[in-house]
């Protein structure tokens, strides 16, 4: 049955109207219809678009029920990285936030913040394109993300297409938001799980995590989620100059913002702004753990830039967590996959916040000393940012005659292997090259893209080939034969061949590679690639002292000291020189026969012909460094398509770019033949 034209014209009115009232009633909080009116408005859509199915569009309100169950999310990268906050516990940690921002600024004046309450839910990414929704992303290790598109769809709160009533769609925008469970729902999602006989969620942020990350989307559809976005990721058609304006800004969109946002001027003010929340926390309808506080000004965050995954323009000020009393029976070690020890207490079971706990960390052994924490103790325990058990204090009062303090092993509990405490460091480390605990994590690391990339070893058959003993240590992966893969589970002897095929292929690697792939603590790609270019080969470097190792520009007395514990050690050794009879071995490497050396390289958009890891690795085989992000130490930007705002930072900064043609031709130049 063709639609006539009134129902097209009735169809398309419905749903612009559907749209106003979800706008009017999720972003405004002020709805002009009863609910009654509003059903009957969905219930006539949904019956239009049942006799007229080729009509039904993906920006429908009606398309809000669910998509039949995935097998699996697929991952997909962020194109701005969705860092993580540094945290601060108390007024004092915050002010010292506030003189790093002076110091680093050179200035005196106030800085305006803003401060936006801290939701406990799940950060997602959610782009637009042509004002439709296309795509919705947790933020995954904050790089790369799993797709929840199908669930993000179910959630009423987030608009299927963008309004904009005072200005022209972005081509692209990329939101950025926390999704939650208000506490209503909560307990009533709990209540019904219970006479269902289903455990119940431990807590909102739990339920609201567990309810996104449903493979059947359906079952997203009817569980109680909400949303505040604070902020966006690439945009692409307008521009922003604050922070404040951005909040401002996404509301006209459609996209919801947390109304208890506030402009702050001055650190005092956001201090002040921190302990108003703090007096009403509870009386939220959700909950929040918090008050994230940043800089307001765009170009002021541009200029303070990111440490590590951390921006030095924000920071999350936590409200204190809640509390409780127990006692510490025990304090064990965990051995961790890089090589830290950390001290754990094991305590008599308490409710903290509506979980059991019966472990804590107790950080390190300064932490311990500091705190003077013994076995036997009664203590004050908390669940920091609502998650992470710690203890909080020691109730000396209650101290019983036999409490013991805790002398830190000098060897790993594990493996046997020297346990070291590098200058400046508070953590302890298993120096041991093949130790158990953290055996898994060192051949990832060993087998991956960036070290000696052995297509194919990923995480499930290295966990196989440790559990059946097949590899003990980096050495044991070049004496694997087809059979012992082949009878691996999900391997038959084709797949198990062209994992042999990738094994021998990376007997030929670079001093750089094999360096970074040993996982030396302390040692990453970047000081791999100056210790080769100073040494030039492997038996220099296990031979240089102290004193040869501090001449080195970039490296200091922590990094000498792990490279000197790790090369002394014997069962290091041991497995180096057997890589090497294996077969391993490298070119000699030399700065002057490198001729990218002095060059560091960002990579945006997509390159034709090749992905930005096989860019990077070409860079790098020759002498090249590269970098996530632009700064002011980057040299060169390689700008293909689809190029994103770290073009427009690089011509901000005055750095060379380079197109994708431009860039092949530098290799090209540079590159042996093959």
């Amino acid at each position: 049955m063709m639609a006539s034209s009134d129902v097209k014209s009735e169809i398309e009115d419905l749903r612009e109207a559907i749209r106003y009232h979800n706008y009017r009633y999720y972003v405004l909080d002020d709805p002009e219809i009863p609910d009654a009116e509003y059903d009957r408005m969905m219930r006539r859509l949904l019956e239009l678009e049942s006799l007229y199915p080729e009509l039904v569009t993906p920006d429908s309100p009606s398309q809000r029920v669910g998509a039949p169950p995935l097998e699996a999310f697929e991952t997909v990268p962020h194109d701005l990285p969705m860092l993580s906050l540094a945290n601060g516990f108390d007024d004092g940690e915050i002010r010292e936030f506030d003189k790093r921002i002076k110091r680093m600024l050179k200035t005196d004046e106030k800085i305006e913040y803003v401060g936006e309450p801290k939701m406990d839910g799940l950060a997602i990414e959610v782009r637009y394109e042509g004002g439709i929704l296309v795509r919705g992303a947790t933020r995954g290790d904050g790089f790369t993300g799993e797709d929840v598109t199908a669930n993000i769809k179910t959630i009423r709160a987030i608009p299927l297409k963008l309004r904009a009533p005072h200005s022209p769609i972005p081509t692209r925008f990329d939101a950025r938001g926390e999704i939650f469970m208000p506490l209503e729902g909560f307990r009533a999602l709990n209540q019904q799980r219970k006479k269902e006989g289903l455990p119940p969620f431990a807590n909102p942020r739990n339920a609201a995590a567990g309810s996104l990350r449903q493979l059947d989307s359906r079952i997203t559809a009817a569980r109680p989620l909400d949303i505040y976005f604070y902020g966006v990721g690439v945009v692409e058609g307008i521009t922003f100059t604050t922070h404040w304006e951005i909040l401002k800004s996404l509301p006209e969109f459609g996209l919801k913002t947390n109304p208890h946002a506030r402009v702050c001027h001055g650190v005092e003010e956001i201090i002040t702004y921190f302990h108003d929340l703090l007096k009403v926390r509870d009386d939220f309808p959700y909950e929040m753990d918090g008050v994230v506080i940043k800089v307001n000004d765009l170009g002021l965050q541009r200029r303070l830039g990111e440490v590590s995954r951390s921006p030095r323009w924000a920071i999350a000020y936590k409200f204190p967590a809640s509390q409780e009393m127990t006692q510490i029976e025990d304090i064990t070690v965990q051995v961790g996959r890089t090589g830290v020890l950390t001290p754990v207490a094991i305590m008599k079971p308490v409710e903290v916040e509506g979980a059991t706990v019966s472990r804590a960390t107790l950080h390190n052994q300064d932490e311990i000393e500091r705190k003077d924490i013994r076995v036997g103790d009664w203590v004050i325990v908390q669940r920091a940012g609502g998650v992470i058990p710690e203890v909080v204090r020691v109730i000396r009062s209650k101290r019983p005659p036999h409490a013991q303090p805790f002398i830190f092993p000098k060897e790993c509990p594990v493996c046997g292997s020297t346990v070291v405490r590098l200058p400046g460091e508070a953590s302890h480390r298993c120096m041991g090259i093949s130790c158990p605990a953290q055996l898994k994590g060192k051949i990832r690391h060993f087998a991956s893209k960036r070290a000696m990339n052995i297509d194919g070893l990923g995480q499930k058959l290295v966990d196989q080939l440790i559990n059946r003993g097949l590899v003990k240590n980096f050495a044991d992966i070049y004496r694997l034969t087809l059979e012992e893969i082949a009878n691996l589970e999900r391997m038959g002897e084709k797949s198990a061949q062209n994992l042999l095929n990738e094994i021998e292929e990376s007997k030929a690697t670079t001093l750089p590679r094999f360096l970074y792939a040993l996982g030396i603590p302390l040692v990453g790609e970047h000081l791999a690639q100056v210790l080769a270019e100073h040494y030039g080969n492997l038996d220099a470097l296990m031979s240089a002292d102290e004193e040869s190792l501090m001449g080195i520009d970039e490296i200091g007395p922590q990094v000498t000291q792990s490279l000197r514990t790790f090369f002394s050690a014997p069962d290091n050794q041991k497995v180096i020189q057997h890589l090497l009879d294996a077969g391993v071995h490298y070119e000699k490497t030399t700065k002057n026969r490198l001729p990218l050396s002095s060059e560091v390289f960002v990579f945006t958009g997509t390159l034709p012909n090749m992905t930005r890891d096989e860019a990077k690795k070409i860079v790098e085989g020759l002498g090249g460094t590269t970098a996530n992000q632009v700064s002011r130490k980057i040299t060169c930007v390689v700008a293909g398509e689809k190029a994103g705002s770290k073009l427009q930072k690089a011509r901000e900064l005055g750095i060379r770019i380079l197109t994708p043609e431009a860039f092949q031709a530098i290799l090209r130049k540079y590159s042996n033949p093959k």
